[in-house]
């Protein structure tokens, strides 16, 4: 080597290559959350037009109830245009659901097992129909009975003129927390299903389990007997339902063992 001439150093690799699959994962998600928002705002924009008439939906299990001569009212300014506002967008994210939570399902299924996609699409399903499932036994079973109870339970010279904007945290309150409440079928079987816990140990658990339910009841919905039971009873039959689903799908996935190792002429244990 001459005096002029300089060492060969090997090339230098950039970095960037190692986080390129990063970027892209998190271009992808930047994306499907982008989609995921126009869809809730579009949802929004067509339901805008019928808000009063939403609120006038949401608010009929109490306005049935209210004694001759009352009515809701707005104590506040602006409740009159927030609060039907405030109920469109939330019902615009909550018929954007299934379309979210299948942009949830197409950035994670890539990364699952054959065998873990054919269980998540179904639980995926599951998941969104419980979720309306309570958010229906709310409406048509726990708002009558509760709201006959309140407007008929209070003194005599007491007129019942509920606030709008009360009266609607009030329900969407009761709303989401039916909602994830009726997910406890599926929560129970993704517990057995990834072998965090067994069918048998939940089974031993379920006193526990009842007394679980009651608290959740007591920590998620007003603070009266009525809702908190009516929260907790479903939850602890949704709970038993959970089992069921586990043990049928654990004999099923027996049975396909069985019948595999038998054409494989494997003999049993």
């Amino acid at each position: 080597m001459t005096q002029n001439e300089s060492p060969q150093l090997p090339p230098v690799i950039p970095e960037e290559g190692k986080h390129a699959p990063l970027i892209e994962h998190l271009i992808e998600l930047r994306g499907k959350l982008l989609r995921s928002v126009v869809v809730i705002l579009v949802a929004f924009l067509a339901l805008y037009p019928f808000s009063n008439e939403l609120y006038l939906i949401v608010s009929e299990p109490l306005r049935a109830l209210l004694p001759p001569g009352t009515q809701m009212i707005a104590t506040e300014v602006a409740s009159p245009f927030l609060a039907p506002f405030k109920l469109t967008l939330v019902t615009a994210l909550f018929a954007a659901i299934p379309y979210v939570l299948y942009q949830v399902w197409s950035f994670i299924a890539p990364g699952l097992y054959k065998h873990e996609k054919k269980i998540a699409m179904p639980l995926l399903a599951s998941s969104v129909v419980l979720f309306y499932s309570g958010a229906v036994f709310a409406y048509y079973v726990v708002f009558p009975l509760i709201f006959a109870f309140f407007t008929s339970a209070g003194p005599t010279d007491i007129a019942v003129m509920t606030d709008i904007n009360s009266y609607l945290n009030f329900v969407l309150k009761l709303f989401f927390a039916f909602g994830v409440a009726f997910e406890i079928p599926v929560a129970t079987f993704i517990l057995v299903w990834t072998g965090i816990t067994t069918v048998e140990s939940l089974a031993q658990k379920r006193p526990y389990v009842v007394i679980f339910c009651f608290v959740i009841g007591m920590l998620l919905t007003p603070p009266d007997v009525i809702s908190q039971t009516l929260l907790a009873l479903p939850m602890w039959l949704l709970f038993e339902l959970g089992i069921m689903m586990s043990r049928l799908v654990r004999r099923s996935a027996e049975k396909a063992e069985a019948a595999t190792d038998e054409a494989s002429g494997k003999k049993p244990e």
